[in-house]
């Protein structure tokens, strides 16, 4: 049902102003102390039943949905923003400050290169869940009926396969090194964060090495440094404290405009992509199980970073409060969490980079008279998927960059990939928090094997409560 003009703007006002008092409500709660994750947890509650209500009052795709979402998106797309703003400062700092501490960079490549293995390891598993999943479910792309919105989708990723192809291998392993820091401080590029954490990784062996020639100055860089990682961990405590009002606004546009129909068109996909996922999670929590340390204590620690990732979608822009959750709730070593979490942003991403292109390439393969089921085929699939995943870019979009690759290289028609555009925001949601989780347990992981986590840390389990500065 459509309204007038003035009527649209009545209900919009209204709907703003139901809004407003929610984030009072929130506030409020913070002012008398209510733990932060209980906050984020009322904030996502609150957020899914405010939209449903707007979804079932007024419909998805009304004008008085688009106009309450574009103005409640100003909390929502504003505090993601924040988060990006502060994320290319926070990876460079922090990785120039975690060198610059060491002895000596001898243990550096090690740390980076069990980040990085853990990683390709999970999303090598990853791959194959998705890959098995789709078989169990029996996903056909043939099966599915396209829309005007799914063929334009097709198109769409047509041309962008273009681009993806013009970039070789050995040309995409070269884009990884940074020709302009500066540029890729700017986040210009698939692969900035990658750029900006090799950067700073080089910045920080200098200054390391400097100690002996020039020690004077390299303890100078040092406190600089020193003093603007601490300057930059705050601006980091003021943004993530305005988490649970971001959480209720992006929730609440999420869920407002959903494509319902889609979904129960497309239901049989989105139950067995969240299977997939679920059973990733699972993985990961045997995973640090079988270091004998307790996934309890995890799960009750990362469960507020997870509910951010889902409701943002952006890997991205959850580094900072990635690194909080990793060095003042388990016990990682603060490089390692740095490493874990921006490498995390880019390489080695379970949900979109794994799971996603591996699950539509065995949807696809059946339309081109491919078995699925065929060995060879499952095995050049699952080492495509972990190649490609370098380099995925930790915000929306990346899952299909990533299936683009792995389809073009399995020689696979990419614009099948279109018809599932309208499931697309709600499967993202799932796929964002495992890439998180993936990040998270690659850096718990390799801080335990190399004997630097702290365990007491990791067991206090007072350090789910808020901190003073977070309360």
């Amino acid at each position: 049902m459509e309204w007038g003009k003035e009527m649209t703007i009545t209900y919009v006002v209204i709907n703003i102003v139901i809004m407003l008092i929610m984030l009072l409500v929130l506030n409020k709660m913070a002012r008398i102390h209510v733990k932060f994750s209980r906050r984020v947890f009322t904030a996502l509650g609150v957020g899914i039943l405010f939209g449903a209500l707007l979804q079932i009052i007024f419909k998805a795709d009304s004008t008085v949905v688009k106009q309450t979402a574009d103005w409640i998106g100003i909390v929502g797309n504003g505090y993601v923003s924040f988060l990006k703003m502060i994320v290319m400062p926070l990876v460079m700092v922090s990785i120039i400050q975690a060198i610059t501490n060491l002895e000596s960079s001898k243990g550096l490549g090690k740390m980076a290169g069990m980040v990085i293995g853990i990683l390709i390891f999970t999303t090598l598993i990853a791959a194959t869940v998705g890959s098995v999943t789709a078989d169990v479910f029996g996903l056909n792309a043939s099966d599915i009926q396209s829309g005007q919105v799914e063929k334009a989708r097709s198109k769409e990723l047509q041309t962008k396969l273009g681009d993806v192809q013009e970039q070789t291998v050995p040309e995409k392993i070269v884009s990884f090194i940074p020709e302009n820091p500066f540029m890729d401080m700017t986040g210009s590029r698939p692969t900035s964060t990658l750029a900006v954490v090799i950067f700073s990784a080089f910045l920080g062996v200098a200054a390391l090495q400097l100690r002996r020639k020039k020690p004077e100055q390299a303890e100078m860089f040092n406190k600089i440094v020193n003093a603007l990682y601490a300057v930059i961990m705050r601006m980091v405590t003021l943004i993530l404290r305005m988490t649970p009002y971001g959480v209720l606004a992006l929730m609440t546009t999420t869920v407002a405009q959903t494509n319902v129909k889609g979904i129960l068109s497309l239901g049989e996909f989105v139950i067995a992509s969240y299977v997939a996922l679920i059973i990733m999670f699972l993985i990961h929590f045997l995973l640090i199980t079988f270091t004998g340390l307790n996934p309890i204590n995890y799960i009750k620690k990362v469960i507020p970073t997870l509910i951010f990732a889902f409701t943002s979608r952006t890997s991205a822009g959850s580094i900072p409060m990635n690194i909080e959750t990793q060095t003042k709730r388990l016990g990682v070593e603060d490089g390692i969490a740095n490493l874990s979490a921006s490498f995390g942003a880019s390489i080695g991403q379970n949900g979109c980079a794994g799971v996603y292109p591996a699950m539509l390439a065995v949807m696809i393969a059946p339309t081109v008279g491919i078995n699925p089921w065929s060995i060879g085929f499952l095995v050049k699939l699952i080492l495509i998927v972990a190649i490609s995943s370098f380099g995925v870019a930790g915000v929306g979009g990346g899952a299909t960059f990533a299936a683009l690759i792995v389809l073009s290289s399995m020689n696979l028609p990419v614009g099948l990939a279109g018809l599932l555009i309208s499931v697309e925001p709600l499967i993202d949601m799932g796929r964002t928090a495992l890439n998180v989780d993936g990040s998270m347990t690659a850096g718990v992981l390799t801080a335990h094997l190399l004997g630097k986590l702290d365990k007491n840390k990791f067991n206090d389990m007072s350090l789910t409560e808020d901190s003073d500065e977070m309360a």
